[in-house]
């Protein structure tokens, strides 16, 4: 059986009290009495219930982080850049992968409630307001990661997609390229949205060029492979097949790479150029790598966990939307 407070206080000879204030406030205690308390806990392999702890003090050390797909890198330094700065507060950090789907989302906000998380970090997949004001109402703040709050009162940091997406066609059309595909999807998603609005928008510019959208399931390399099958499947005249692709994110674009030079022999830049999106580790090691739009994820996670601690100490709700950065590589020409 564990060893309980009780029973460190026995061995060492002192209070429950003096324990809990060994553990707490080791401040309050005098030096001699606090080493023979540590002594009783290292004899007695004591560890304490910090779950317990909370429950009566209604207050946990933790935060929520809710993720759209935790296996894509992006997220992964996002969530580095969260823990990071979390940890020099005292906080640490749980986190949770939506899958792009909705009913778990809800549930890991469900959940994180139950915990008593100091607050949420959150990058959503549909609507989520309603539940998070719920949760703010019950004491529990959130914040929202590469999603601009469009609700005031609500504070979020976020990178402005729509330039992002802009970027990558212009700089396609500043090539030469005038028939544009947008791979991505789902696209009821915000950020695959804005991106789409952003290649849009730069296409138009153009009188002869044109943009198709090829819409996908999920933000994958899967996806991407499938659709770069597709593209395979349109035909090789180079007169009618799309001679540039807009990629919703830099797995897509890895995906796309490996469908069409890997598996149908189309070269990449010169049949078809690709520009993916976030900048990922991976996509400067592809074979052909990857020209991206950066985005400073860490940088991202960071900040998100500075306005929550904002929120908590009841400061005003902010918006803070950083600017991407293309940085090109030989899958552009």
């Amino acid at each position: 059986m564990a060893a309980s407070v009780r029973d460190v206080a026995a061995r060492a000879g002192v209070s429950v009290g003096t324990v809990s204030n060994v553990l707490n406030s080791p401040g309050k205690v005098a030096a001699a009495t606090a080493e023979r308390v540590l002594a009783a806990i290292d004899d007695l392999g004591f560890v304490r219930n910090d779950a317990a702890r909370q429950l009566r003090v209604g207050r946990s050390s933790s935060i929520g982080l809710v993720v759209l797909d935790v296996r894509n890198p992006f997220f992964t330094d996002v969530a580095r850049g969260v823990e990071e700065r979390a940890a020099a507060e005292g906080l640490s950090v749980l986190l949770a992968n939506s899958d792009e789907r909705g009913d778990r989302e809800a549930a890991h906000l469900a959940l994180f409630e139950e915990q008593r998380v100091r607050g949420i970090l959150i990058s959503p997949v549909e609507e989520v307001l309603p539940q998070l004001q719920g949760l703010r109402n019950r004491g529990i703040p959130s914040v929202f990661v590469d999603r601009l709050a469009s609700t005031p009162g609500w504070s979020s940091v976020s990178v402005d997609d729509v330039r992002g997406g802009r970027d990558a066609a212009e700089h396609l059309l500043a090539r030469g390229r005038r028939r544009l595909l947008f791979v991505g999807g789902p696209l009821d998603l915000r950020q695959v949205q804005d991106r789409l609005e952003g290649a849009r928008a730069a296409v138009a510019q153009v009188e002869e060029a044109r943009l198709d959208v090829l819409p996908v399931a999920g933000l994958t390399m899967a996806q991407g492979v499938a659709a770069g099958r597709r593209i395979l499947a349109l035909g090789a005249d180079l007169h009618t097949r799309s001679d540039a692709v807009v990629a919703g994110n830099d797995l897509i674009a890895l995906g796309v790479l490996q469908g069409v030079a890997i598996n149908g022999g189309i070269r990449v830049p010169e049949d078809l150029a690709i520009v993916g999106y976030d900048d990922i580790d991976f996509a400067a090691a592809a074979a052909v790598p990857i020209t991206s739009i950066r985005q400073p994820r860490e940088r991202m996670g960071a900040l998100a966990l500075e306005l929550l601690l904002e929120q908590l100490d009841g400061k005003e709700s902010r918006q803070i939307v950083l600017q991407p950065e293309l940085v090109v590589r030989a899958s552009s020409g």
